[in-house]
């Protein structure tokens, strides 16, 4: 399954946040062997960036890590509200 987490950034902490995640980013891809992308919205709303990080392909139990991850990459202080999760299955390899 493909993991899909997104949530709002202050646009003053996008460049500090930017280094951040693509660090925690690179660090699971190469520790998990999976494929990672990050994206955002290209408008402001109310001084916030949607963010988006996207892991593919990733084994059960693979949230635990993920949230290990941002807890010691001090992400969290620059996230405004929850990061919200979802999983989406590719149809491809179902059918």
């Amino acid at each position: 399954m493909d993991l899909y987490v997104y949530y709002r950034v202050q646009v003053a902490d996008a460049a500090v946040f930017l280094t951040k995640i693509t660090e925690m980013q690179d660090n699971l891809r190469s520790e998990y062997g999976i494929r990672t992308a990050l994206k955002r919205r290209p408008e402001e709303q109310d001084g916030l960036h949607t963010w988006m990080e996207v892991y593919l392909e990733v084994a059960e139990g693979f949230e635990a890590k993920l949230e290990q991850a941002v807890a010691s990459s001090e992400l969290l202080a620059m996230i405004a509200g929850k990061r919200h999760m979802e999983y989406f299955l590719d149809l491809t390899l179902c059918a």
